[in-house]
């Protein structure tokens, strides 16, 4: 039992840090510095604006590298690429210190509930990184999924724009005003990108790298295509639209007709996981077995962990399976 109180109170004590941590704002000093820096800037005309601003826009975007929970990253890079995908403005070290509490709050439970303090790093650290990563999984495919639905209305503006005599650029600011969502916000950016002195190609891609759709890249390969060969843009993009409206109506007949195996698969995966679970938190001493090595057994595995460790197995091949039959490429 006095283990146990250490234990809880190291993780208070460390939950209270990383808050503490999560709600320290930038340095006052060093944002100060920074403004008068970019003051002295301005009015000696030494760098120009459009130099400046693309120096701004970089340190928006450079991750935070220097602090102790982000160091700790092994590959900070697609980490931050998934963060930006969700349309978020949050940080590396935000990430890491929700993971880091969420995983001290699940480990500090389960020592409560007298679960050996193995089980209780192990369930702890597994829910603490992998629930966000889930969650940040959801989030991008949610916003994808807007940005694919909202993409051939801002097609037809652009159709529009360029039959009345717009240019490309200006025809973008316009699907950026009044398109909501993550269309408008990432033709904003893109035409945020060309203000700052980066061309029409590399902006656009660097908008297909991080939406990583093939709506998008349709669009920009579109693009690239018209310049160099020419032709009636316009007319390009009304049949890209009508392409992707296929395209959805398509997706949205497979997921009618697959709804059933999924459902299926859904709930026999997650019925044993989650039978499991209440019966471990209602009488552990039941589940005991599960929890407790063998010495004589196979890698100090106990013959209920052994069928437990089976069971997974099948269960995760047959998942994969079912998973199969219902992936289809459009």
């Amino acid at each position: 039992m006095d283990m146990n109180m250490i234990l809880l109170g190291g993780l208070l004590v460390m939950l209270v840090a990383l808050v503490a941590l999560a709600l320290m704002g930038p340095s006052p000093s060093r944002n100060s510095v920074r403004r008068l820096t970019d003051i002295q800037t301005r009015h000696n005309g030494s760098v120009n604006s459009v130099e400046a601003r693309m120096r701004r826009a970089i340190s928006n975007t450079t991750p935070e590298k220097h602090q102790l929970l982000v160091s700790l990253i092994p590959n900070p890079e697609t980490l931050a690429k998934r963060i930006q995908m969700t349309g978020k403005k949050w940080t590396l070290s935000q990430y890491m210190t929700a993971c880091v509490v969420l995983a001290c709050v699940v480990m500090t439970v389960m020592v409560l509930r007298h679960f050996s303090l193995l089980a209780s790093l192990l369930v702890g650290v597994a829910v603490g990184f992998g629930l966000p990563h889930i969650v940040v999984g959801k989030m991008i495919a949610k916003r994808v999924a807007k940005f694919t639905k909202s993409f051939p209305d801002a097609l037809d503006l652009l159709v529009r724009g360029l039959r009345s005599g717009l240019p490309v650029s200006d025809t973008m600011g316009v699907v950026a005003r009044e398109i909501p969502g993550p269309v408008g916000e990432e033709f904003r950016l893109i035409t945020e990108r060309v203000k700052i002195g980066k061309s029409m190609e590399q902006s656009m891609l660097d908008t297909a790298t991080r939406l990583g759709t093939a709506e998008f890249k349709f669009f920009c390969i579109t693009l690239a295509i018209q310049r160099e060969t020419g032709g009636n843009l316009a007319e390009t993009l009304a049949n890209l639209g009508t392409v992707l409206r296929q395209r959805a109506q398509m997706k949205l007949k497979i997921k009618a007709m697959s709804s059933e195996s999924k459902a299926s698969a859904y709930i026999i995966g997650c019925l044993p996981f989650t039978v499991f679970g209440l019966i471990s938190w209602i009488n552990y001493g039941y589940m005991a077995p599960f929890y407790t090595s063998d010495p004589n057994g196979l890698f100090g595995l106990g013959l209920m962990q052994m069928v437990g460790i089976g069971g997974m197995c099948w269960m995760g091949i047959g998942a994969f399976i079912m998973g199969q039959m219902i992936n289809f490429e459009i």
